[in-house]
Formats: structure tokens, C-alpha cells, sequence
């Protein structure tokens, strides 16, 4: 008996695991194209990219665009660097 829910217990562990592993994931992705799209026109893409994938862990969201729009998402539009400028393309 003690080795069936020790089994079971292993089992739904599993199951939780992956599924916070596959959220990531597809949290990750959408990030990445979101963020991709809108550096497609910077002058530092990597930087770029980087930058608007921090904000957009954080916030949830990017703007629509690759310029402004900043509106659509406050949180992404309020976050600043150490020099209180804005950190998110």
C-alpha cells in the first residue's frame, strides 16, 4: 500500500512539473516573437530583443509595432533603468 502512493505522489509530481514546464515554454515563445517582430527595425537588435524580453517575462505583454504603442501596455511603458530612463524598446 505505502508503495502505491509513493508511486502515485511521483506520478502527479511529474504531471505538475511538466505542465509549469510547458506554461514556460509557451510563455518564452510568444515572448520571443512579440519581441522579435518589434526590434525588427532597431539599429542594435540583440540589445533590443533582450531588453523588450525582460519586460515582456515581467509585464505579460509588448506593444503592437516596432516604435510607440507604449500605451497598450503601462507596465511595460513604466518600468526604467537605474537612470530612471525607460527600460523597454
Amino acid at each position: 500500500m505505502k508503495r502505491v502512493f509513493v508511486a502515485f505522489v511521483l506520478v502527479f509530481a511529474l504531471l505538475l512539473t511538466s505542465s509549469f514546464l510547458e506554461t514556460a515554454t509557451a510563455k518564452s515563445v510568444y515572448c520571443a516573437h512579440k519581441c522579435k517582430a518589434r526590434c525588427s527595425k532597431a539599429g542594435v537588435k540583440d540589445r533590443c530583443v533582450k531588453y523588450c524580453e525582460l519586460c515582456c517575462a515581467k509585464c505579460k505583454c509588448v506593444p503592437s509595432g516596432t516604435y510607440g504603442n507604449k500605451h497598450q501596455c503601462p507596465c511595460y511603458r513604466d518600468m526604467k533603468n537605474s537612470k530612471g530612463k525607460p527600460k523597454c524598446p
